[in-house]
């Protein structure tokens, strides 16, 4: 464990996704205290069972203002502070044109609203320590269309245009505000796809990621954690690519180059 966040408390939504679980033992390893903010309280107990002197676990509906305001003063009553908000729960909600008007309310309010409205709410505690660090979540899915999905890329497009006004905003509280975007990333969701055949994935992942894999939970949480501490204090209202290349190689998908016609 290295020291770079002592001192510092942080809040990961969808902490108790197997992305979740990368986030927040990044923030531990780098000293921070973290409240997983889930509504799964199987998954949060895996990483707060790994952690259990620097985490803790509020179970947090973050459609809920309630809640939200619940999981902010636990947080203070149990580590003293809020120093880093990390919005990473997410729906995946998404018939593409299909989609009734109630997936488009819910896709909206749990990627989007929810991010704004807990930022929101943890904003004067920021300020209370002299500024602080935000991370949205964004997505590949947001720069390109994908055939049959239409609400979580738009939702996420949305996020990353958020994080832009966010950081405008809150720039004179000394809080900054990025987003990262992960390409393909082992997750649960990969996980079940491939019947946990790690192999397979990177198999398939490889003509659409420069380096040739799907990323891993913790490559994602050293990014997240970058950006929130002190190494990436000029850093504000920008989106980082997590994404072993996806988004730099568009539609060529590392196809071989056309030979060169001879002369």
């Amino acid at each position: 464990m290295n020291s770079e966040l002592s001192g510092r408390t942080a809040i990961v939504t969808g902490g108790a996704t197997k992305i979740g679980h990368g986030v927040v033992a990044a923030f531990c390893d780098a000293g921070a205290k973290v409240v997983v903010a889930d509504i799964d309280e199987a998954g949060a107990k895996e990483i707060v069972d790994a952690y259990p002197d620097r985490t803790a676990f509020v179970r947090t509906d973050i459609t809920d203002d309630t809640d939200i305001a619940r999981c902010v003063a636990t947080t203070l009553g149990t580590f003293g502070s809020i120093d880093i908000l990390v919005n990473l729960a997410c729906s995946y909600v998404d018939d593409g044109a299909a989609s009734t008007r109630a997936q488009w309310t819910t896709a909206l309010d749990v990627n989007l609203a929810s991010a704004a409205l807990f930022a929101e709410a943890v904003r004067p505690h920021m300020v209370a320590r002299g500024g602080g660090a935000i991370v949205n979540f964004g997505s590949i899915s947001a720069k390109a269309a994908q055939t049959g999905r239409w609400l979580y890329p738009a939702s996420k497009a949305a996020n990353i245009q958020l994080t832009r006004s966010m950081a405008m905003d809150y720039a004179p509280d000394r809080i900054r505000v990025n987003s990262v975007s992960p390409g393909w990333i082992w997750s649960r969701v990969m996980d079940e796809l491939s019947g946990s055949d790690r192999a397979k994935t990177d198999r398939v992942a490889r003509d659409f990621h420069l380096l040739g894999r799907v990323g891993e939970t913790a490559e994602v949480g050293e990014v997240v954690t970058f950006l929130c501490s002190n190494r990436a204090s000029f850093v504000t209202g920008a989106d980082w690519a997590v994404d072993g290349g996806y988004s730099a190689m568009g539609p060529e998908q590392a196809v071989p180059a056309i030979p060169k016609l001879a002369e």
